[in-house]
């Protein structure tokens, strides 16, 4: 396809069927019924740049529901923050499904690791593949994982609650991996005080999570909402982990001081269990992925 009803270009690596035959089918229903997806599936076209159309739409609305940032949503349109969004799934995919690369484009193999991770339609969270609540054996709330761009809230039983799309430091003003804890909440009013005090504006959001190292140790990082929305997905941050801001309320709600936090720089971190790989389908009643 060259412009999607689709707007792609040849894929970069399509392997085709063992017996040569038809594709196997797409097991997930929100996929499963969209025939614009068939040319990706079997190799033919990808996903990219300037794509439009009802296969756009479904992969950006499983990202979101996978939560990853993608800001505009779900609007069937294939540009930057989609580009972007597809990416941050690429790097987390790769780590389970070793034919995705990270390329920014949706190719068959992404298509398949899609497929595989996101929950069916309507429900939010992801099915597999999730870093273990423990950090060197230490039970955890929230596990914010860099590379990906995502953040992690699980219950105090270890449950999935909720999954987030974030931002993080630069390579000059990085975010430090490691173990925290919660040392303090700042509301709305505080938050928006001190974010005048610091940087002359509402830059925080309308929460505020600050952090210390677990050992109580100043970390100089906190967990808080945002004024530009457009970079959560990005290495863009001074050291902070930065939310879209409905995002940082749920955050701010769940969590309390004392809870710690693990911030790693990929799901495959050594100081972490192994990624969780449910036998069965996990409740995802309660779970939620925001934009």
């Amino acid at each position: 396809m060259t412009q999607d009803s689709t707007g792609s270009s040849p894929p970069p690596t399509a392997a085709p069927p063992p017996d040569g035959g038809e594709p196997e089918p797409l097991g997930n229903e929100r996929f499963a019924h969209v025939p614009e997806l068939a040319p990706v599936l079997a190799g033919k076209a990808t996903l990219g740049s300037g794509a439009k159309g009802p296969a756009v739409r479904a992969v950006q609305q499983a990202l979101i529901d996978l939560g990853f940032s993608l800001y505009g949503g779900a609007d069937g349109g294939f540009g930057p923050q989609s580009a972007k969004a597809v990416r941050n799934f690429q790097v987390h995919a790769r780590t389970a499904f070793p034919q995705v690369r990270a390329h920014a484009t949706v190719d068959a193999a992404t298509l398949r690791a899609l497929d595989a991770l996101t929950p069916p339609p309507g429900q939010k969270g992801q099915l597999r593949h999730l870093p273990a609540p423990r950090y060197q054996g230490t039970a955890v709330r929230v596990v914010v994982v860099k590379n990906e761009h995502r953040t992690f809230l699980f219950t105090p039983e270890g449950q999935l609650q909720a999954i987030f799309g974030n931002a993080v430091g630069t390579r000059y003003t990085q975010t430090d991996s490691g173990l925290k804890k919660v040392t303090g909440k700042l509301d709305e009013a505080a938050a928006h005080a001190l974010g005048q005090k610091l940087w002359g504006g509402f830059v925080f959001g309308p929460r505020l999570v600050d952090l210390s190292w677990a050992n109580g140790a100043r970390s100089g990082e906190e967990l808080h909402g945002t004024n530009a929305p457009l970079q959560l997905g990005e290495d863009v941050s001074h050291g902070c982990i930065r939310h879209d801001n409905t995002a940082i309320i749920a955050l701010y709600d769940a969590l309390s001081v004392g809870d710690k936090v693990a911030i790693v720089d990929s799901i495959n971190d050594p100081h972490l269990e192994r990624p969780a790989e449910p036998s069965g389908k996990p409740d995802l009643g309660t779970a939620v992925a925001s934009r």
